[in-house]
């Protein structure tokens, strides 16, 4: 039977509908992380590192459409709550028209300015040359990944969340074959990865746009609307913790690139640049769940089903604690596996990457808790609190043991900088999720 948002959820029925978004975000760091590979093996580790370099300005503008999505998708999922459809088709449309807008005005600011940001990362010689490629290239069709990001989360709240793992499973298999083609048969270099991900982000966003013109889902579609300057005001406000997140992981990666020059060189920032990939796949399992149960979560809060939302908490709470368990243990033992994919042919930087890559997964043990209570506030249309937590944690602790812990300890200070900072952040979470137990009755 078809799972709806007003229904009760059982620990089956709740995995069962986030699944598929989690199962998307998963193969969207997939389809990420074999971009990496065929750069790496097929280009160069001076091309990896130039990519790894313009990426986190790339994630900082692509930021603005899962804001749009993350926020929207909550002002919209309360609405439906609240018994009003139409006015939720109205917000729902608008917010996808903004994305629109948005994506073409930050495209066209991106390209021009590449160059000079480039310069200002530190990229010289073909390093800046490849900064400088990829980045354009990436820049020209923003747009799609504005609403690829945007659709991630309205698809859940359409109620087909299976719609949405086709089209990034779509999405991601035109990556991988593009990647094949031009990288690997064509030899385009750094472009041809470029061109590959632009073209798998106009996939995954004109699919969506056909099914929601064409007026084929029951719960929403894209219509006629009036711009809503309070709407957009809430819908950044809300959204803003998930923005934040990813602006505040980009700018983060920004600096951790220059600790990694200053303390080991290119082979560090390649190191790093694996650690991301493959923390996007582990991490990416946190942000499907907190993605695919934020709209159940704002549907039983606007239609004041208390009962449900303390059902809802407990049992989210239960899910992420078992599998950020299960997940660092595999992360563990396939270490070394994971780094060989990437550059296998070089045994110190493999070594050098395994043991990095080891540090750094015992955060997985804590991140799951911090993701899902920013993520659970933005569902409740708090975005102050959800907001202050991902600013803490990502922003804030980080940059301080980033410049801390390696004064201490060296290297080694650099991969467990996260550890330190995901600790520090479980604890706000906790206080703001006791602080506000009442005031939201879960």
């Amino acid at each position: 039977m078809k799972i709806q948002l007003s229904d009760h959820f059982s620990y089956s029925k709740l995995i069962k509908f986030t699944l598929p978004t989690i199962a998307m975000m998963i193969f969207t760091s997939i389809y990420g992380v074999v971009d990496g590979v065929f750069v790496s093996n097929c280009v160069g580790s001076d091309a990896f590192a130039a990519v790894n370099l313009i990426m986190p300005i790339i994630m900082i503008l692509g930021s603005v459409g899962f804001m749009i999505g993350t926020g929207g998708s909550a002002i919209v999922s309360k609405t439906l709550g609240e018994g009003k459809k139409e006015k939720a088709n109205e917000y729902f449309s608008m917010l996808v028209y903004l994305c629109v807008v948005s994506g073409v005005i930050l495209s066209v600011i991106g390209i021009i300015f590449t160059e000079p940001i480039a310069v200002l990362l530190g990229a010289k010689g073909s390093i800046a040359k490849d900064c400088v490629t990829y980045g354009r290239t990436v820049f020209f069709m923003l747009t799609g990944l504005f609403l690829q990001n945007a659709f991630q989360s309205f698809l859940v709240v359409a109620e087909k969340p299976k719609l949405g793992l086709f089209v990034t499973l779509l999405a991601g298999f035109t990556n991988m074959f593009l990647d094949f083609l031009f990288v690997y048969v064509l030899r385009f270099g750094v472009f041809g990865a470029a061109l590959a991900t632009g073209i798998s982000q106009f996939v995954g966003s004109v699919i969506p746009i056909i099914y929601f013109a064409g007026g084929k889902n029951n719960v929403l579609k894209l219509t006629k609307c009036r711009f809503n300057k309070d709407i957009i005001i809430k819908t950044c406000i809300n959204g803003s913790s998930e923005m934040v997140t990813n602006m505040s992981m980009s700018l983060v990666n920004i600096l951790y690139n220059m600790q990694l020059m200053k303390y080991i060189g290119t082979n560090g920032v390649v190191a790093y640049g694996i650690i991301m990939y493959v923390g996007f796949i582990f991490v990416g399992t946190y942000m499907g769940y907190a993605v695919g149960s934020a709209p159940v979560i704002s549907y039983h809060y606007g239609a004041g089903n208390k009962d449900e939302l303390k059902n809802l908490f407990k049992r989210s709470l239960t899910i992420i604690i078992v599998s950020s368990v299960v997940m660092t243990l595999i992360a563990e033992i396939i270490a070394g596996y994971l780094a060989g994919i990437f550059v296998s042919y070089d045994n110190n930087l493999l070594e050098l990457t395994t043991e990095a890559i080891r540090i750094y997964a015992v955060s997985y043990l804590i991140s799951g808790i911090n993701i899902f209570a920013s993520s659970f506030f933005t569902a409740l249309n708090n975005g102050v609190v959800s907001a202050v937590i991902s600013f803490m944690r990502m922003f804030v602790f980080q940059i301080v043991m980033i410049l801390f812990l390696p004064v201490v300890l060296g290297i080694s200070g650099i991969w467990t900088a996260v550890i330190a900072a995901e600790v520090l952040s479980v604890v706000i979470s906790v206080m703001f999720l006791v602080k506000n137990r009442k005031k939201y009755s879960y």
